[in-house]
């Protein structure tokens, strides 16, 4: 079968939240956070980075590790982790990493002669006196750094602002010189935090955390996670450091908002967090973001969809899918893991989203490993109660008559198969108790055409879906 582009674009048993993609040369790399599977918090292994031809963004080749959290002067024993970075080319060909540890309100600088070699400490953001940013009375804190290279500056963008807290007022936007560490221009507001927007036009959807920053054309684009958390907004002007102005979401990661297939407040997935960035590839823009895993905060996939610009230079809000980085439907043929889900809920009237930790009790099926972090394994989805819902979009398919799934575990019922999650059932596939992964078939035919395909469990017990083959006669 023809290597087809999916969501999560990385293997199951890789969590890199965060991402921001830059197409250096002829590749794109992506640089992030590094989540560990059934970690007790965010952000605990040391960088990576994984990189694809710009032709091909379904062949993602690992890159190894970049930079380790004992890089860092600060950090020599390791106690604090490597928060969300980015990634620019500076002014003399070399590579810069700017990132800001998690117990520290500096952001810390590294640099590196290719894109995804061994990155070595390099310095610290400061003012002209040496100060560090950050530590300066009447200093914001420093957070998710995010840069960009124009000319013989740099423009540095960080943030992280709680709703309710009047101590910090939004996204910052600094001006740094050609060394990349020294500051030119000092920081001011770009997108308010929620305690200052009354009358900005921000209202609802005020600065959190994770500005990412990029242009097109003579446009600046400020992307941002939310106060709503779970949403990656925008806003843009023609000036890297003021006139922003609020233009919209561009993806959540729970479909929230969108009513094109189900209604905008029912969430299709288990939310939270998000971050994120654009990429233009081969006259196509992505937007990258992450989805959660394994029932908690702190097990993170990285996604892409694409994207489309009107006219006027917003961005249309896109829907959360299994085939983004496919650029088309997936072969609507052969066998799928279930690890792929884009959508995954119960009829449960709850919006689950948004907590710290091990927010998601029992009640929500959740997509995980049996072993454990870094081990190369498929993933899939365990927990399936009844009424819960696994879609997968999109696929084309033509003569598909039989229908397997893969399941195990103490449950007796049936997986019905639809192509509206709300609509009427194509078939039923009965289950039984089992210990082992089991397959089952049914003769079910799928329409003609390309299609979203649910399955919903129906039954008693806990079951867990590993895979779904489609076959033709």
């Amino acid at each position: 079968m023809i290597k087809q582009g999916v969501n999560p674009y990385l293997p199951s048993w890789e969590y890199v939240p965060d991402g921001e993609p830059h197409l250096f040369q002829d590749r794109v790399y992506v640089y992030g956070s590094h989540d560990r599977f059934n970690g007790h918090a965010f952000c605990l292994n040391d960088y990576v980075c994984w990189s694809a031809p710009a032709d091909h963004l379904t062949d993602w080749r690992y890159e190894g590790v970049i930079y380790e959290k004992t890089d860092d002067p600060l950090n020599q024993d390791g106690h604090m982790c490597l928060y969300a970075p980015d990634v620019t080319l500076g002014p003399d060909g070399r590579y810069y990493l700017y990132y800001v540890l998690d117990k520290v309100s500096v952001v810390s600088v590294a640099v590196c002669d290719t894109p995804a070699g061994k990155y070595e400490f390099y310095g610290y953001v400061q003012y002209e006196d040496g100060t560090r940013l950050g530590e300066r009375e009447g200093d914001q804190p420093q957070f998710d750094p995010a840069v960009l290279w124009e000319g013989d500056q740099v423009y540095l963008y960080t943030g992280f602002c709680a709703v309710g807290d009047r101590t910090r007022k939004g996204a910052m936007a600094t001006v740094i010189g050609p060394d990349m560490l020294t500051i030119k221009e000092e920081p001011v507001i770009i997108v308010p935090s929620e305690p200052f927007s009354k009358g900005t036009g921000f209202e609802g959807h005020e600065f959190f955390e994770a500005p990412s920053i990029r242009k097109r054309g003579d446009m600046y684009y400020v992307v941002y996670s939310s106060v709503v958390m779970h949403e990656l907004c925008y806003a843009t002007s023609h000036h890297p450091t003021k006139d922003f102005m609020y233009r919209g979401v561009i993806v959540s990661n729970n479909d929230l908002h969108m009513d094109t297939y189900k209604p905008a407040d029912k969430p299709m997935y288990y939310g939270g967090n998000n971050h994120g960035g654009m990429v233009e590839v081969n006259e196509q823009w992505y937007i990258f973001y992450h989805r959660h895993t394994n029932g908690t905060s702190f097990s993170r996939q990285g996604c892409f969809e694409p994207i489309s610009f009107l006219e006027d230079g917003t961005i249309p809000q896109v829907e959360i899918t299994t085939s983004g980085p496919n650029g088309g439907p997936l072969i609507g043929q052969g066998e799928y893991p279930a690890y792929l889900a884009c959508n995954l809920f119960t009829n449960i009237d709850e919006l689950y989203t948004g907590s710290f930790g091990a927010w998601m009790d029992g009640r929500f099926p959740k997509i995980t490993q049996d072993g454990k972090d870094g081990d190369e394994e498929v993933g899939y989805i365990a927990n399936m109660q009844d009424s819960a819902v696994a879609g997968f979009k999109y696929f084309h398919c033509e003569g598909i008559k039989r229908v397997k799934i893969k399941t195990r575990g103490y449950a007796r019922g049936s997986f019905e198969v639809k192509t509206d999650w709300n609509g009427p059932s194509l078939g039923s596939i009965p289950i039984d108790f089992t210990n082992i992964w089991t397959t089952y078939t049914a003769e079910i035919t799928i329409p003609d055409g390309d299609h979203a395909l649910y399955f919903q469990y129906k039954g008693m017990g806990n079951a867990s879906l590993a895979s779904f083959t489609l076959e033709s006669s």
